[in-house]
């Protein structure tokens, strides 16, 4: 009987590398060692090091594991990474796909406790757990927020972890660097949208989900530990390129039309403030870039955008309740901004 509940919940959950076979190890060691134990999907991202090679020497020396190798072609950034990886498991009929950032290690009962969430709640598509800051009891996220300024963050970000929430509960949205889906959902909507490449494809897919009537839910019990930017950081100027190219298609694509000039007057004075910051910083060419890379996706997220609204199964008043209000704690000067506007 036991064996029959475990071949019925057990995950897939995709480790995507890009040049990062040590980290990558480390994550695919952790998943091997869980008590609810899911089959790995390694999805190598066109590596120039040696991690296919090592990848392939793992795979030989754990004989008994469930491992798959797809090594994609050309570096297809997050979003198409993650997507080889959950066509993969969808043509092996898993109910459960999940992913876990390669500079992640998950705690032993990670799985078992996410995927507690999605068996216990038919209405959740979404599940996630708690990430902390690698050695540290710092909070990377304890789920994903989106706000009424048309800015997505993680709550709880740079928090010590007694300030995360000690008991399951629903959430907006979970970071794509540790969260397993229903299978079921991908009949329903989309995977991740590859036009983002990188950044803020998460908040896309929970927002979309959301829209289609699947809802999310964080545990604390879920526990990883994330290196922060381990990727990212190989390429200067990346974050702040995705991030302005990106935001406006979350925003084009998901807000409805009933709340989308409340929103939107808010983002857009959002958007040109944090590029006005950008450029104080140094970073003027990569947001600048990312902005005009924005323009040219624009026409393609709203015609994206009428088939996402014509799912939407949720009213509007839903909506207001899950969507943040105001900016995030940690997003110091827009809470200035916002004083300076409005006296709050």
């Amino acid at each position: 009987m036991v064996c029959s509940f475990n071949r019925l919940m057990k995950p897939a959950i995709i480790v995507l590398n890009w040049n990062g076979a040590d980290d990558a190890l480390e994550c695919i060691d952790s998943l091997a060692q869980q008590t609810l134990t899911p089959a790995i999907i390694i999805v190598d991202n066109n590596s120039h090091d040696d991690s296919v090679e090592r990848f392939k020497e793992y795979i030989s020396a754990h004989p008994k594991s469930d491992i798959d190798l797809i090594e994609n072609r050309q570096n297809l950034g997050f979003a198409g990474g993650i997507n080889t990886g959950i066509r993969h498991a969808l043509k092996r009929k898993f109910r459960y796909i999940g992913t876990l950032n390669p500079d992640a290690v998950a705690d032993k009962n990670w799985c078992k406790y996410i995927i507690n969430e999605l068996k216990n709640h038919k209405d959740v598509g979404i599940a996630t757990g708690l990430l902390l800051r690698q050695n540290s009891d710092t909070v990377d996220s304890s789920g994903d927020f989106y706000t009424t300024w048309g800015l997505p963050g993680p709550r709880n970000r740079d928090e010590p972890r007694a300030n995360a929430p000690q008991e399951p509960g629903y959430v907006f949205g979970a970071t794509g660097g540790g969260v397993i889906f229903r299978a079921q959902i991908f009949d329903d909507i989309d995977p991740f949208d590859e036009d983002f490449f990188m950044y803020y494809e998460d908040i896309d897919i929970s927002f979309r989900a959301q829209l289609a009537g699947w809802k999310a839910r964080y545990t604390p019990h879920a526990i990883a530990y994330h290196k922060v930017s381990a990727s990212s950081s190989k390429v200067p100027g990346l974050a702040v390129y995705n991030t302005f190219k990106n935001l406006p298609l979350v925003f084009i694509k998901n807000v409805p039309g009933d709340i989308f000039f409340s929103i939107g007057w808010r983002f857009f004075a959002t958007y040109w403030l944090i590029f006005t910051s950008a450029v104080r910083r140094g970073n003027g060419w990569p947001a600048l870039k990312g902005a005009l890379a924005s323009l040219a996706k624009q026409p393609k997220a709203w015609k994206k955008r009428r088939q996402i609204q014509k799912n939407r199964r949720v009213s509007t008043n839903y909506l207001k309740s899950i969507i943040h209000d105001g900016p995030l704690p940690n997003q110091t000067g827009l809470l200035k901004f916002r004083k300076f506007f409005t006296g709050k």
